[in-house]
């Protein structure tokens, strides 16, 4: 295990609009307020086409190919992710989210282009005074976070 210490920064509330990719609006809104690492909280509903990670296609090779799920209708969601600067300092999401429609849910990471169906409420919590952040990772293939 490796970790660091965080202190609680702003709080913002956020509504995102129908047609917006969420991991792009949230890291631009990130850069554009000075945030350098987050917690995140989202509830809402996505739009069909968008695209989801669903998993390795293999469990334990490496590099790891990810799968990749489309959604083919509006999809109600619930998400929880981070939010942490890459190598070159750009605020860099990372957000899993389970997206139900009916009796069917799936669980993904929306790195890939979730599209909002009408609206999204996000509430980011800005994390002060920790070195963490996304590094490449060669044999996984992805940033790792590096709390560090």
């Amino acid at each position: 295990m490796k970790f660091s210490q965080a202190r609680q920064g702003r709080i913002f509330v956020i509504r995102l609009e129908d047609g917006e990719i969420v991991h792009e609006v949230i890291e631009r809104f990130a850069a554009e307020q000075s945030i350098r690492a987050a917690a995140i909280i989202a509830v809402g509903a996505l739009d069909s086409g968008s695209r989801v990670v669903v998993g390795p296609e293999e469990g334990r090779s490496t590099p790891v190919v990810p799968m990749e799920h489309l959604l083919e209708n509006v999809h109600e969601v619930a998400g929880t992710g981070t939010l942490f600067p890459d190598e070159e300092g750009r605020p860099q999401i990372h957000m899993h989210c389970a997206m139900g429609r009916k009796d069917r849910t799936v669980t993904g990471c929306i790195r890939r282009g979730v599209k909002v169906w009408q609206i999204l409420e996000v509430v980011l919590w800005e994390l002060l005074g920790t070195p963490a952040r996304r590094a490449a990772d060669s044999a996984l293939g992805f940033n790792l976070l590096q709390p560090e």
